[in-house]
């Protein structure tokens, strides 16, 4: 495993470095960004959380440069369509949702003014509803559309107040007008949902879906998903049908065994194998995560609220039929030296943006590491490389 450092940012400046991006261009430059949170971060005139960064890098990773950044642009996918590279997400932390493109490899970017130049769905006010919500997961294209997941966090309450969307466009119409794009129903989680052998759970919710294409030909949507109390790894599926018109979860056969599903992941399907992939962070250390529940150890907020959280490694999952998932390898672990504790508590390699590249995996990871406050509390954003991973399928 290659890395080099794209961003980093010191604890004083109370600023975390977030929702990394990645692709390759046409022209065969390297294009990452990335947002901010925390308490010193950029904020727009709702007082959110708002500013994406772009990066571009033209010699295979080794070293970036800085060459824009972007207002008003948030937890946002990049993708290369006709030649541009375009930018999906929000407008804000709980916002509108919002396209731009490129025709200049990243420099500078259309501007969502109005529906008819890249504001697809208008959010409300601060935190009133809509209040649109995703992560830099896949872009999607099947048969002549292009998809997106997205959720509407309604009421605006982290964690159980996300319901669960898709958004889809012909591939070939102007993606920038919004009066080609079609958004589906919207789903909440139903507490009631939750399997008996669960046992006493609270707050469960989902979100941070991914689009997958099954090898039938069925379009899903398959969700990060968090419940207090629950140490098994399951992500909800959403069935995706009409187009993207209508979506439908079914409890009884929606949840399957997914390593990771506990913190935003991306799953693609490789062109030349046909197997499903995901760079997750999966529950590695389970025994010790729950030694440390037990013991009150686990001193983070989000530790507190979620103790089900190991994000010092990275592991490449991979799949024959999208539904049975494996580890293969660890690509990511913490090498600082911290006892296994203090690496659970302080260390993070999460929100995985990655890509096919040829015969290697590329990959843009949120890192909280060398000095960071804990875990979630990013401080760099890493730029990696696993060379001819197929070998280890």
């Amino acid at each position: 495993m290659i890395w080099h450092e794209i961003k980093y940012l010191p604890e004083r400046s109370h600023t975390r470095l977030g929702s990394p991006s990645l692709v390759r261009l046409p022209d065969g430059a390297l294009l990452a960004t990335h947002d901010y949170f925390g308490p010193g971060c950029p904020r727009n005139h709702e007082r959110e959380e708002s500013l994406t960064s772009v990066y571009r890098s033209e010699d295979n990773g080794a070293t970036w440069q800085n060459i824009t950044h972007i207002m008003n642009c948030y937890w946002s996918s990049l993708f290369v369509h006709q030649g541009s590279v375009y930018i999906l997400g929000t407008s804000q932390q709980y916002g509108s949702i919002y396209i731009r493109r490129s025709d200049d490899g990243g420099f500078t970017w259309t501007h969502p003014a109005d529906a008819e130049h890249g504001l697809l769905y208008q959010g409300g006010y601060y935190h009133d509803a809509p209040s649109f919500h995703c992560a830099p997961v896949p872009v999607v294209f099947h048969e002549g559309r292009v998809y997106k997941a997205f959720e509407d966090c309604d009421p605006c309450v982290w964690g159980t107040g996300f319901q669960a969307c898709v958004v889809s466009a012909p591939a070939d119409a102007d993606l920038l007008n919004a009066a080609n794009w079609t958004m589906s129903n919207k789903i909440p989680f139903d507490p009631a949902w939750t399997p008996a052998e669960w046992g006493d759970v609270s707050i469960p919710g989902w979100r941070e879906g991914n689009v997958v294409v099954a090898p039938d030909g069925q379009l899903w949507n398959i969700l990060t998903f968090e419940a207090k109390g629950l140490w098994a790894e399951k992500a909800p599926r959403i069935k995706i049908e009409d187009e993207g018109k209508r979506i439908t979860f079914d409890p009884a056969t929606g949840f399957i065994d997914f390593p990771g599903c506990k913190a935003k992941f991306s799953i693609r399907r490789d062109p030349v194998t046909g197997k499903y992939l995901s760079l997750v962070n999966n529950l590695a250390s389970l025994d010790l995560l729950k030694q440390m529940a037990e013991s009150s150890t686990l001193t983070t907020r989000v530790h507190r609220h979620h103790p089900a959280r190991q994000r010092n490694i990275v592991n490449l999952t991979v799949s024959d039929d999208l539904w049975n998932w494996r580890v293969v390898k660890t690509l990511v672990s913490d090498d600082t030296g911290l006892s296994p504790e203090d690496s659970i508590r302080l260390t993070g390699f999460q929100y995985v943006d990655w890509q096919f590249d040829g015969g290697d995996l590329i990959y843009a990871v949120r890192t909280a590491y060398r000095g960071a406050l804990n875990f979630h509390d990013s401080n760099r954003i890493l730029y990696c490389v696993e060379k001819d991973f197929r070998r280890l399928l």
